[in-house]
């Protein structure tokens, strides 16, 4: 992996650009510096964006500058292990894979050959990295999608999606937060409320999460969703280190 570069954006910000390549290593990086720079509250840092392979930092110029910034950057950097060395949170999201759900579901099928329990159970079985936020609000990117699940966007969008619908467009899955035209293929969706701006914590994952989808039945489905609007259901988050880990919820 080569040298990340630092470079200006701007009068008060700055990028730091890693390889131009979508890797789970490479956004662990983005991430792990995001979280250093603000765990450590770095002089004159405002604001972090990470993304896919690259971290923006606004800066506010009359505390630093785009020189002793970047030497900041480069220190944090330079101490590779302890970056890499982090807890994997785990972010459980139930969901209901019903054909009232997942109306491209039949499509997925003919295109994939897989059954549609063949579809849940590979959907649904493994971890999903958000490698960054974007789009609509608590809307997460996701990497790691079973290559046998790739299918085009839909040629003609949808005018409406509604919140909580789980899609697949080309080589990702993800999760329409609110309302919104769209042209992912629509599978399943989640009863969970992904985006709540009366939240003390509006988002419930952020870019370096992983995302675990839940099959659960139409009636669990129906229960999730009253106990959400009552306030009264606990979001489930794992904590994992080295395989091992501990569970709590939210």
């Amino acid at each position: 992996m080569s040298e990340p570069s630092i470079v200006p954006a701007g009068d008060c910000a700055l990028r730091v650009v890693f390889d131009n390549k979508i890797d789970p290593s490479i956004n662990q990086l983005v991430n792990s510096l995001d979280k250093k720079l603000t765990e450590l509250s770095v002089p004159g840092v405002a604001e972090t964006i990470p993304a896919f392979r690259v971290l923006t930092v606004l800066y506010d110029p009359e505390i630093t500058d785009l020189g002793i910034l970047s030497e900041a950057i480069r220190q944090l950097l330079s101490d590779q292990n302890e970056m890499d060395s982090r807890e994997k949170r785990v972010v459980h999201i139930p969901v209901c894979y019903d054909r009232s759900f997942g109306p491209d579901l039949e499509e997925l099928s003919r295109h994939s050959g897989l059954s549609i329990e063949e579809i849940i159970a590979v959907h649904s079985g493994r971890d999903y990295l958000i490698y960054m936020m974007g789009f609509l609000p608590g809307f997460a990117y996701l990497g790691g999608l079973d290559p046998s699940l790739h299918i085009p966007r839909l040629d003609t969008p949808r005018t409406s999606i509604e919140a909580g619908a789980v899609g697949i467009a080309g080589s990702q899955t993800g999760m329409y937060p609110i309302a919104s035209p769209g042209g992912w293929r629509l599978i399943g969706s989640t009863p969970v409320i992904l985006f709540d701006p009366n939240r003390s914590e509006p988002f419930l994952y952020e870019a370096g999460d992983y995302i675990r989808f839940e099959p659960v039945s139409r009636e669990v489905y129906d229960q999730i969703k009253a106990d959400c609007r009552e306030g009264i259901y606990k979001y489930q988050v794992t904590m994992e280190v080295d395989g091992g880990g501990h569970s709590g919820n939210q």
